[in-house]
């Protein structure tokens, strides 16, 4: 069981379904907030769970940046909760402006640009109507003549696949990126941690494969009743198209259900800034650092 605060506890895979009973009474809309993105990153961020006024709190240390708690999730006593948190650690970080609101206390308040998520319709990825997607209709055309790709709801038996795709991605990286740094083999870790364990997880996923073998996929899962929220989109750089077939024929398919996708949060890295742009979302989840006045 998740300890009450002050004791806290190191995320587990048997934490899965009491968290989840938390998410499901308060969906959340920022992608930090599943069991699944906050387990595959565990190495990295160090979750640790608490409950705080029978709120869910989860306080992160990653080694890069100061330490900081997620937006509680749940409604009792939300500023003595967010007081508590500014107590053991300096602030709370990617915040969403929906959690903002509930607040009545004063607090010093920054915009978080980097971890904005990137909101789609469904329909629009699906669709590419309009001028607008009109390099992307013709990145996939091109795609589709040179290659017979098959796209397929992933399972067991490409696991496998995934994760030599995985391991080619890194050795093919640009040159300036060949030596990954701490963070990007973290994510490296991440993204096989979900592969690994997508079923435990709850995670679903399809997967493109040319000439017998996995040359792409993507894993998300349920955010909330209305989104779906991609945590993994990757493709061989060495097959043009590849990426932007890929991406249609998930929203197309697997997430059609969904009104939204949430496809994450830039990072701050140009090149993913600019191709997250290039989709036109319909939306951006702002996002903000929470310090004691």
């Amino acid at each position: 069981m998740i300890p009450k605060f002050p004791e806290l506890k190191p995320i587990d895979l048997a934490d899965k379904e009491e968290v989840n009973k938390f998410l499901e009474l308060f969906p959340p809309e920022i992608c930090e907030l599943t069991f699944a993105n906050i387990y595959i990153w565990r190495h990295w961020e160090k979750p640790q769970l608490t409950k705080i006024n029978g709120n869910l709190c989860v306080l992160c240390s990653p080694p890069d940046e100061p330490a900081y708690f997620l937006e509680p999730v749940g409604e009792n006593n939300l500023d003595e909760t967010v007081q508590i948190c500014l107590s053991l650690g300096p602030r709370l970080s990617r915040v969403s402006e929906r959690f903002l609101k509930k607040l009545r206390g004063t607090y010093s308040i920054q915009e978080d640009r980097d971890n904005f998520d990137y909101v789609y319709l469904t329909k629009d990825l699906a669709e590419l109507k309009g001028k607008k997607y009109d390099g992307k209709r013709n990145q996939i055309k091109k795609f589709e003549r040179n290659y017979r790709g098959e796209v397929r709801p992933l399972t067991r038996s490409e696991v496998g696949g995934c994760l030599e795709l995985v391991e080619r991605w890194e050795a093919n990286s640009p040159e300036e990126n060949r030596t990954m740094d701490e963070r990007g083999r973290a994510a490296s870790q991440a993204i096989k941690e979900a592969l690994v364990n997508f079923e435990t997880l709850g995670l679903g996923g399809m997967v493109a494969i040319i000439d017998g073998r996995v040359e792409g996929f993507c894993l998300g899962e349920r955010l909330n009743p209305e989104t779906v929220v991609v945590h993994v989109e990757l493709a061989s750089r060495e097959i043009a198209g590849l990426h932007q077939f890929l991406n249609r024929e998930c929203a197309r398919t697997i997430w059609k259900e969904y009104k939204y996708i949430n496809r994450e949060q830039d990072a701050g890295i140009p090149g993913l800034r600019r191709s997250k742009l290039s989709y036109h979302p319909c939306c951006l989840i702002k996002k903000y650092d929470v310090f004691k006045p």
